[in-house]
């Protein structure tokens, strides 16, 4: 078999999140995946075992919050690389690079009641969509998730790499790598619910060859 001559880290979005009460749930505990939502994420799981290049990752990394915990189990489970001990540790490993984005409006709710995000001034932390003003800022998410990414294309020549993230920071990575610049309007992201956006890496290098982006979960009711 010839040797691979590229390096791809597949970044993969968490499932739709069970969240009746409309929280902005941030980087809180305790919000896992709706039925839905694992449905979505086995579905994912599924598409990538089909694929040549996924179905047997030479490393599986994952946010360590729980609706990324969720999602990549299920992934797991249909790659068939579930370890006997169920514990899902034994095959994935956290990194607090890929966490969700740090924001101020945590814990608030959308659209109605005393805690909602447009009421008692909360409107005023959100002065620039494209600058965040209310948390993180889009330079320092893509930062830490280009320094996860190459740090993966360089541990794993002409591998493949998985890796279950969140919104926000596959979309700051991917306009850092496109476009040079992390800033972006938040209300144009590409990054569906268990979407796959792979970039691939010349090996040897962090010269970018291509990225691919796959939405294998949106027939998923």
């Amino acid at each position: 078999m010839a040797e691979r001559t590229y390096t791809t880290v597949h970044l993969i979005r968490h499932g739709e999140v069970y969240n009746p009460d409309h929280v902005l749930y941030e980087r809180l505990p305790g919000f896992h995946l709706s039925e839905r939502g694992m449905r979505m994420a086995h579905e994912t799981g599924r598409y990538l075992a089909q694929k040549s290049e996924t179905k047997n990752p030479d490393a599986i990394f994952s946010s360590p919050l729980d609706r990324t915990i969720d999602t990549v189990t299920a992934i797991v489970e249909e790659l068939g690389k579930m370890p006997e001990t169920n514990n899902i540790y034994d095959v994935v490993t956290t990194d607090e690079r890929i966490i969700e984005a740090r924001n101020e409006f945590r814990g608030k709710r959308i659209g109605h009641g005393e805690g909602a995000l447009w009421k008692n001034g909360n409107w005023k932390l959100v002065r620039n969509l494209w600058r965040p003003s209310w948390g993180e800022s889009y330079k320092e998410i893509a930062a830490r998730v280009q320094d996860f990414v190459f740090e993966k294309v360089d541990e794993y020549p002409g591998g493949n790499v998985l890796a279950v993230m969140h919104e926000s920071p596959i979309w700051s990575f991917r306009c850092l790598m496109e476009k040079g610049r992390s800033e972006h309007n938040m209300l144009l992201r590409k990054t569906a619910l268990a979407s796959v956006t792979s970039f691939t890496f010349e090996v040897g290098t962090h010269k970018l060859a291509s990225i691919e982006y796959a939405d294998p979960a949106a027939g998923v009711q």
